[in-house]
């Protein structure tokens, strides 16, 4: 393993002031307080008090005592010196006049606040305990490592030794942590089957007459979405399986480390594993197989999912809609004639009560007889009553019924899914799991001569939604269960700490006062208000709010855009991508796949040209260049292969969110509290099952949706892909619940997203204030919430609009296996996409009601916050992050312009790799023109401009007309002097507008 992890300058900046301390650190390290006073106090002049305050201050900031003791930023010894009442700082210079004496204050210093050596034996013995058990337990590189343990080190007063100590130690923690690994893991394979190793090791070899090893063959995943492919991928899954290497007792190694050793397996080939010398070799393939095994597993159910929906569900539906509407002119030709004879009838019936007559059925039918003869008036209402079934979910149960009669369609391939070896339950699944088990002996019973008895069905099993389908089929005999539906319902049953009481007094406090303040409003705005009730002729409340007029734009404003955008300089985006390194170091998080270092020279120059290559779409051709050894296509493949990868991606992107949030301009247009959430389409047109259609999106075609959170500082902040183009609340939790970095947002923005009260708990209970652009917003329930306990007033104008009432006892009830709910989603152990599937199946968890009850207030919130009739404030934020989010994906889709913006990745890591860099490099552009406008503005207030502040926070980031994207892709660094930008350009040269492009914000 390289001991010499470390770059020269990482090494030099070891335990020196490798930079000016921040405001907080200066509060932290280098505040004196009365104990420090005193100690300091012992020394007789000026410049000996300075300077042992000084070494005090260092040793507890850097960790060591310095070499020399004065070699500290200037504004740390005058931070000090006012501390201490010294008027002339630099006395401190007289301090190593005697040089002896920096040594004995040194000492002194060890001893009055119990630093230890790091030769010690006891505190030595603690730092390795530490050491060796974070390189075992955490799949980490050497330079986090080598953080940690400086860390460490200073947490608990161990003077740092020097840099090439700490660093071989770190090196020797990692190489044993390795071999503890291989060695267990190997010794774990041959316990259970001592032929396991050699069987392992026998995939890496080609069969006769083909082109790869038998492992490259199982890590090919299906990308067909047919039956056969589905028989196939679930004969993968027991292929793989046949290994059984579950038994395998692995519980004692970490996780993490397991799955890092999957990745540098499953990114390495073949003969480079066969190579490997043992325990390494076995321990990478047993740690490739069981990868392999889950994710195949994964695999086979995701084609099982998209089988269901495209060759069973959405046939279904559209055979039953279509039945429906084929019977609709029926049905209106009956309805309207029964409404009539309906009509007649009740003003007869209204004259006899109102006279005080008998009824004369005779001539109530003779009057009804004048619309219509009583035969035909019969007619028309049994014609009703056969086409409106008399079930509340009618066009749900015909569906389940033309589901059973696809049957056929699943059949071919029920045996090997019923049978896979991989299919396993919790506690609470284990009677699905045993009605899928009988589903073969179903398959074989010849119902026609002995029918399926209810006693002979699972019956707990069935819900409301199928029981029609399942026990009453007119085809069947009486009594008779139809074998089919119930094979098809099984099937798709696979797929604060403060007491809860206080915690929603607080929102029911809160509610109240949102109640109350509408009431207010729409009384002091009178008729000027933007919001009207209306109470219609049935009785309901209407609430009508008016649209949201455009801002307008000011002369000032549309000066300010015009002359910032030509006072950016041209450039090309290698360029921009080298320049904002510089900046950040961003490209310095693409470490290797196997031990977190960087191995080769010239990688920030290959990993520019493969993110050019990877977000323009454009393959490698156009980038690779053969004449220079980090352009070669080899070079480049290598990389792709070992350093791009959505870990470093993601690690990546924080230092953009983090350096995009420190730039002054920024602070004009939001703290990162506000973000969106929205999915940008592509088309796919290879073979795959992580693509799914959309006649909307795709026309005949398939596709993804690349979701992605935006937050207010116009940055990207998390990124994920998803087939097809599903229900985006589906997936909008899981985005937020793994961003790539910034600030947790507040508030979420979606642009009329799939909403429901059940959402809106599940983002209130974690913390966020769901946002969503209603498409409907007159015909929305409002709910009101009382406690006992709690008084909450009249709401006068708006008392009939808050007629619903919120069950909070229902709540309380469930507030345990919500908050269990939380935590799950929280710490990545169930994603909220099957959380939210699974509470929109039939068969529904109990703390769903709880969830939706609890989302009714976060709902109403967010309703009374846009129907404001006086300030439109919060309705403005919400359209002005949308905006962001659309701008953004417009920049995106002029960046991804090769191939027709459409992905050509058959797998999904590759749509994710691909996806992700794309999102990088838009964060890269934003950065760097926010940069530079930041700069313009300094420069135009620096000439005498008056700038309006409410301008500023209407400048965009997003516009690009300086940006060349095409034609050039050169990849030699063009970076101004460290600390400098490119010189801004002239707005008023004649020269600037050659491209003739519209920039002209809308």
């Amino acid at each position: 393993m390289p001991v010499e992890f470390l770059s020269d300058e990482q090494a030099e900046a070891y335990g020196t002031f490798a930079e000016d301390p921040t405001r907080p650190e200066l509060e932290r390290f280098f505040f004196l307080d009365d104990v420090d006073r005193d100690l300091i106090a012992l020394r007789r002049t000026e410049h000996h008090r300075l300077g042992f305050a000084l070494q005090m201050c260092t040793v507890r900031y850097v960790g060591l005592f310095l070499e020399d003791p004065l070699a500290v930023p200037w504004p740390v010894v005058e931070h000090l010196a006012v501390q201490l009442g010294i008027e002339d700082a630099s006395v401190v210079k007289r301090y190593t006049e005697r040089s002896k004496t920096a040594y004995e204050h040194a000492w002194e210093i060890r001893d009055a606040y119990a630093y230890h050596p790091y030769e010690g034996a006891e505190w030595g013995r603690r730092f390795r305990t530490f050491l060796h058990g974070r390189a075992w337990t955490h799949a980490e590189g050497p330079k986090a490592l080598f953080n940690h343990a400086v860390g460490w080190l200073r947490r608990h007063r161990v003077l740092l030794p020097g840099v090439s100590v700490l660093v071989r130690q770190v090196a020797e923690a990692r190489t044993v942590a390795e071999k503890r690994l291989h060695a267990t893991v190997a010794k774990a394979a041959r316990r259970a089957d001592p032929a396991l190793p050699g069987e392992l090791v026998a995939t890496l070899k080609t069969p006769e007459g083909r082109r790869f090893s038998e492992l490259e063959r199982l890590r090919r995943p299906p990308t067909r979405t047919t039956g056969t492919a589905f028989a196939r991928a679930l004969e993968r899954v027991d292929e793989i399986g046949a290994y059984r290497l579950r038994r395998l007792r692995l519980s004692q190694i970490p996780p993490n480390r397991m799955a890092a050793l999957a990745r540098y397996a499953l990114g390495s080939k073949a003969p480079l594993l066969e190579r490997a010398s043992e325990p390494k070799r076995t321990a990478m393939l047993t740690a490739v197989m069981r990868h392999l095994e889950a994710k195949a597993i994964d695999e086979a159910l995701d084609l099982f999912q998209v089988l269901m929906a495209t060759r069973l569900l959405n046939t279904a539906k559209r055979k039953t809609e279509k039945e429906r509407l084929s019977t609709l002119p029926q049905l209106e030709k009956a309805s309207r004639l029964v409404a009539r004879a309906w009509k007649v009838m009740a003003e007869e019936l209204e004259l006899v009560e109102e006279h005080g007559a008998d009824l004369d059925v005779g001539a109530l039918w003779a009057a009804v007889e004048e619309v219509a003869p009583r035969a035909a008036v019969m007619t028309a209402a049994a014609t009703v009553v056969s086409l409106v079934p008399e079930d509340e979910n009618s066009a749900e149960v015909a569906m389940r019924a033309a589901l059973a009669n696809r049957y056929a369609t699943v059949r071919p391939f029920l045996a090997l899914l019923c049978e896979s070896k991989a299919l396993d339950a919790a506690s609470a699944g284990k009677r699905v799991l045993a009605g899928v088990r009988g589903l073969p002996t179903l398959a074989r019973r010849k119902t026609g001569g002995k029918p399926l008895l209810p006693r002979e069905v699972d019956d707990k099993l069935v819900p409301p939604a199928w029981r029609k389908a399942v026990y009453a089929n007119p085809d069947l005999p009486q009594g008779a269960v139809d074998r089919d539906a119930v094979e098809e319902n099984v099937l798709a049953a696979l797929s604060l700490d403060m007491p809860v009481t206080e915690h929603l007094e607080e929102l029911v406090r809160g509610l109240d006062a949102g109640w109350k303040q509408l009431a207010e409003r729409l009384e002091e705005a009178g008729p000027a208000a933007k919001v009207s009730i209306e109470v219609q002729d049935d009785g309901r409340v209407k609430l009508n709010v008016d649209k949201l007029g455009a801002l307008g734009k000011p002369k000032s404003l549309t000066w300010l855009r015009g002359r910032v955008e030509k006072m950016l300089p041209k450039i090309d985006l290698p360029d921009l991508l080298f320049e904002v390194n510089a900046w950040t170091g961003f490209l310095d998080a693409f470490v290797h796949l196997g031990d977190g270092t960087t191995r080769m020279k010239d990688l920030p120059t290959s990993l520019v040209a493969l993110l050019v290559s990877e977000a323009r779409n454009i393959g490698l051709t156009p980038v690779v260049n053969p004449g220079y050894e980090a352009l070669t296509r080899a070079r480049l493949v290598h990389v792709d292969q070992y350093y791009l990868r959505a870990d470093t991606i993601a690690a990546a992107n924080t230092r953009l969110i983090t350096a995009q949030a420190d730039i002054p301009i920024v602070q004009f247009w939001g703290e990162g509290l506000l973000a969106s959430v929205d999915g940008l389409r592509f088309q796919v047109p290879v073979r795959t099952i992580s693509a799914a259609p959309s006649p909307k999106y795709f026309g005949f075609k398939r596709g993804i949706t690349w979701l992605n959170a935006v937050n207010d500082q116009v940055v990207g902040i998390g990124q994920m892909v998803v087939p097809g183009t599903p229900r985006d609340s589906l997936h909008i939790l899981d985005a937020l619940l793994n961003l790539d970095g910034g600030v947790k947002p507040e508030m979420v923005a979606t642009d009329n997203a799939s909403y429901s009260d059940m959402v809106f708990g599940l983002f209130k209970i974690l913390g966020y204030n769901f946002s969503p652009r209603f498409r409907d917003l007159d015909d929305q329930r409002f709910w009101r919430a009382t406690m006992s306990g709690i008084e909450t007033g009249n709401y006068g104008p708006v008392e009939e609009l808050a007629r619903n009432r919120v069950n909070l006892n229902k709540v309380i009830t469930h507030w345990p296996d919500m908050l269990k709910v939380a935590g799950s989603l929280v710490t990545n152990q169930v994603r909220a996409y099957d959380l939210l599937r699974m509470f929109g199946r039939d068969g529904r968890p109990t703390p769903l009601g709880a969830f939706a009850e609890y989302g009714r207030i976060a709902k109403t919130e967010h309703l009374l916050r846009v129907v404001d009739p006086v300030d439109d404030t919060y309705r403005r934020q919400m359209n002005r992050q949308l905006t962001v989010q659309e701008s953004r994906h417009k920049l995106a889709r002029d960046v991804c312009h090769g191939k027709r913006g459409t992905i050509h990745q058959a797998y999904r890591d590759g749509m994710e790799d691909q996806l992700g860099a794309l999102g990088l490099v838009l964060n890269a552009i934003v950065l760097w023109t926010t940069k530079y406008i930041d700069a313009a503005v300094a420069q135009l207030r620096a000439e005498g401009h008056e700038l309006r502040d409410e301008d500023i926070a209407r400048l965009s980031p997003l516009k690009h007309r300086n940006l060349n994207l095409l034609g050039r892709y050169s990849f030699t660094a063009s970076v101004p002097a460290a600390g400098a930008l490119r010189p801004l350009r002239d707005p008023d040269a004649q020269e600037l507008d050659e491209d003739g492009e519209d920039g002209s914000p809308g």
